[in-house]
C-alpha cells in the first residue's frame, strides 16, 4: 500500500505542476525511449492528468512524465475510490489470454524440442539456467503420458543462450535438453553455431513475447497458463 500512497502523492503533484512546467514535450514516446531504453513499450497514451502518460508494457502499467523523464508505478485512483489502474490490468488480463488462446493454435510446434511421447500436450517455455525451469523438468521427467513442446527462452539468463544453441544443435534435441536441465556442463566443442540454429532460438523468444509470456518456467495446458513450477496445478490440470 505504501508504494500505491506514493504514487497517487506524486501524481497529484503533476497535476498542479503545469502552472511552474516547461513547454510540453512534443514527442513522448520517443523521450521515454531515449530516457529507458530499456523499457518494452506496447502503447502509450495520455492519462487523464495532463502531462502524465499511461504506459502499457506487457502485463504492466506505469506512469511517465516527459518534462522531468519520471516513472511512476502504482495505481491512480478516483476520488470515489475507483481504480483505474487496476481495471485497466484486468481488461489486458482478459484481452491477452483471448489472444493467447488463439496463438496456441498456430504455434509452431515442429519447431519445438519435443520431449517425451505421451498422448497428452504440454507446451513450456523453459530457460535452461533457472532453478524452478529446472525443478519442474525433473518433476515432469518421469511421466509417460505427456509429450512436451519445448520452447527454449532464457528471459532472466541471457548467458544460458549457449546451452539453448547447444540443445538445438544436437542430433538427439531430447538428451541434450536433459543434459543442460540437469545441470551438466557444456562440451569443450560447443562453441560455433549455425545461423539456422541461432535463428531458431530467436524465434523462440519472439514467440514468447506473442504470448506475453514474462517469466519461466511457463506451461500452456489445455488452454490454461501455469506460470512457475506450481506442480500441484500442472497435474491437476493432467488428469
Amino acid at each position: 500500500m505504501r508504494k500505491i500512497f506514493i504514487a497517487v502523492a506524486a501524481l497529484v503533484t503533476l497535476a498542479v505542476a503545469p502552472l511552474h512546467a516547461a513547454p510540453l514535450v512534443a514527442k513522448p514516446e520517443a523521450a521515454l525511449k531515449k530516457a529507458f531504453p530499456q523499457i518494452r513499450i506496447d502503447s502509450m497514451t495520455a492519462s487523464q492528468i495532463p502531462g502524465l502518460y499511461e504506459v502499457i508494457s506487457g502485463q504492466n502499467i506505469f506512469y511517465y512524465n516527459p518534462e522531468k523523464d519520471l516513472l511512476l508505478v502504482g495505481d491512480m485512483y478516483t476520488s470515489a475510490g475507483q481504480n483505474l489502474t487496476g481495471e485497466k490490468k484486468r481488461d489486458l488480463k482478459e484481452k491477452q489470454a483471448a489472444k493467447t488462446l488463439e496463438k496456441l493454435k498456430d504455434l509452431p510446434l515442429d519447431k519445438a524440442v519435443k520431449v517425451g511421447t505421451g498422448p497428452k500436450k504440454v507446451v513450456e517455455f523453459t530457460d535452461p539456467d533457472c532453478p524452478y525451469c529446472r525443478r519442474a523438468s525433473e518433476a515432469l521427467k518421469g511421466r509417460t503420458d505427456i509429450t512436451r513442446y519445448v520452447f527454449l527462452t532464457p528471459l532472466a539468463h541471457p548467458n544460458a543462450i549457449t546451452k539453448v544453441h547447444y540443445i538445438l544443435s544436437s542430433k538427439d534435441q531430447e538428451q541434450a535438453y536433459h543434459e543442460m536441465m540437469e545441470g551438466k556442463p557444456l562440451p569443450a566443442t560447443a562453441t560455433e553455431f549455425s545461423k539456422a540454429v541461432k535463428d531458431q532460438a530467436a524465434q523462440y523468444m519472439e514467440l514468447a513475447r506473442s504470448l506475453a509470456v514474462e517469466g519461466t518456467p511457463t506451461f500452456f495446458i489445455n488452454g490454461q497458463s501455469v506460470v512457475g513450477a506450481d506442480m500441484e496445478k500442472i497435474n491437476e490440470l493432467l488428469k
